[in-house]
C-alpha cells in the first residue's frame, strides 16, 4: 500500500472509533507520514468560567493531531509524555487549527511538535510529544517493504 494512502486508512480507523474527537467537532484537513493538520471551531459549551476556551481543549485538538501522526506509518503508538503552552486566549467563535510535525522517529520513540493557531493565523500554543510505538501493526496485511 503507498504510504500516503496508509497513513489515511490508519487516520480514517482511529477517527471512525473517536468520539471525543467528534464531539469536538474535528476537520481532518491533511494526514501523511508523520504529520497532521486539523482544524475546529471554538463552542459556547468549551468556555470556562472566564468566558474564554478551557485549556482542555486547546490540549485535546493538539493531542488529536499528535496521536494521528504518529500512528500514520501505520505502527500503534501511544503517547507517553506531552506538554502545552497557552500563549492566547480564544474565545467562542475561533477557528483553531493544529498542525503536527515529527521531529525524531526511531524504532521506539517519536517526538512531535504540533503548533496551534487561531483563524488570523497567530500562535495560541505549542505543544510537544513523545510517543511509544509498539510493535502492532494497524493493518498488518498491507505492511510492504516500501
Amino acid at each position: 500500500m503507498k504510504r500516503k494512502g496508509l497513513a489515511e486508512k490508519v487516520v480514517n480507523q482511529m477517527f471512525d472509533h473517536d468520539e471525543f474527537s467528534k464531539w469536538l467537532g474535528i476537520e481532518r484537513v491533511e494526514v501523511n507520514d508523520g504529520r497532521c493538520v486539523l482544524r475546529m471551531k471554538i463552542r459556547n459549551e468549551m468556555l470556562n468560567g472566564f468566558g474564554i476556551a478551557h485549556g482542555g481543549i486547546t490540549y485535546s485538538l493538539a493531542d488529536s493531531a499528535l496521536a494521528f501522526a504518529s500512528n500514520s506509518h501505520g505502527r500503534k503508538s501511544v503517547s507517553v509524555e506531552t506538554s502545552i503552552s497557552h500563549l492566547v486566549s480564544l474565545k467562542e467563535g475561533d477557528v483553531i487549527t493544529a498542525e503536527a510535525k515529527e521531529v525524531n522517529l526511531s524504532n521506539k520513540i517519536g517526538v512531535y511538535n504540533i503548533t496551534v493557531t487561531n483563524q488570523e493565523n497567530k500562535t495560541v500554543a505549542l505543544f510537544k510529544g513523545t510517543v511509544y510505538r509498539t510493535s502492532k501493526e494497524w493493518f498488518p496485511e498491507d505492511v510492504t517493504d516500501e
